[in-house]
């Protein structure tokens, strides 16, 4: 035999043992992937603008936590959703679109509330098949607000004046170089008004509310004034949610995964690029021009 077919045979063998090894591995993979909990951590405040730099993170990624809900839907695999909660809310569409994530999810799914889950992460919570939060966590703030600073009497002491030039009587509405007419007040009022109809509403869909009146005051509540309202179902804790979990999905052994954003050297190179020139630009034009989107709504 010539010595190039036995290299050829070497080959072909070795292929095949890669291959068989391959089929072992894959097929191992696929009974450890069968019957997951995914584990979604809500942390920091919920907002459609939260971004994380290189160093720390000012809020929940919402892009990325509604991709692993999305991965989660369509994921066969995982039989069940553990929504560990620690956040003070934030603004109502972001609020809205993580509540509405979950409740799509068709599977079942735990909410466990750590130190606080309130307003915005409620209404989180409220969408989940289950509830658990510890006798002292802070729940609740069933409630919406929108506030800034105004400072007309300062630019007054100062000598500054504000010269109000709109096409439309309302365009600068809640502008705070001037105060606010009571035809503005009413008006915002309003708003906050059908925003915090729309947020009961949604809460009372979700839960059996045992005094409905008592929690749309904007209140918040620990865990034990919180169980006798009907805003959680049970005190517990992570470990408790994911046994629930699994006794909802009738799992026996699962295994608890929780998905993250791999960072390539390439990520890191760019937010230290888009930090510097962030801060350089911050730098000279906070001296020079004051933030106009001044008035935001957040159900908190």
């Amino acid at each position: 035999m010539k010595k190039w077919q036995y290299v050829l045979i070497v080959l072909i063998g070795i292929w095949a043992f890669g291959f068989l090894v391959s089929s072992i591995v894959n097929s191992n993979d696929n009974k450890v992937l069968q019957d997951q909990v995914l584990v979604v951590p809500i942390k920091g405040v919920i907002s459609s603008s939260s971004s994380s730099s290189l160093f720390e993170s000012s809020g929940l990624n919402l892009d990325s936590t509604l991709k692993s809900l999305k991965k989660a839907k369509e994921d066969n695999t995982i039989k069940a959703v553990v929504l560990e909660i620690n956040s003070p809310g934030g603004t109502v569409i972001a609020s809205r679109e993580l509540a509405n994530a979950v409740k799509n999810l068709d599977k079942p799914t735990v909410a466990v509330i750590r130190e606080v889950g309130a307003s915005g992460a409620y209404w989180v919570a409220s969408s989940a098949d289950v509830i658990i939060a510890d006798e002292l966590s802070i729940t609740g703030s069933i409630g919406v607000i929108s506030s800034y600073l105004q400072f007309s009497k300062i630019m007054e002491e100062y000598g500054i004046t504000y010269e109000r030039l709109t096409a439309g009587s309302y365009k600068d509405l809640g502008s705070p170089y001037k105060e606010l007419t009571q035809n503005e007040r009413n008006i915002l009022q309003s708003k906050l008004n059908i925003i915090q109809g729309v947020f009961i509403n949604e809460v009372k869909e979700n839960r059996q509310i045992t005094d409905l009146n008592r929690v749309s005051t904007g209140e918040f509540f620990l865990g034990v004034e919180a169980k006798e309202l009907g805003l959680i179902d049970k005190f517990g804790d992570r470990d408790t949610a994911i046994e629930e979990a699994k006794t909802l999905a009738n799992l026996k052994d699962p295994r608890i995964i929780e998905f993250k954003e791999k960072t390539s050297l390439f990520n890191i190179f760019s937010l230290i690029s888009k930090e510097s020139f962030y801060y350089l630009g911050r730098g000279i034009g906070s001296e020079i021009k004051l933030k106009e989107d001044n008035l935001q709504i957040n159900a908190l």
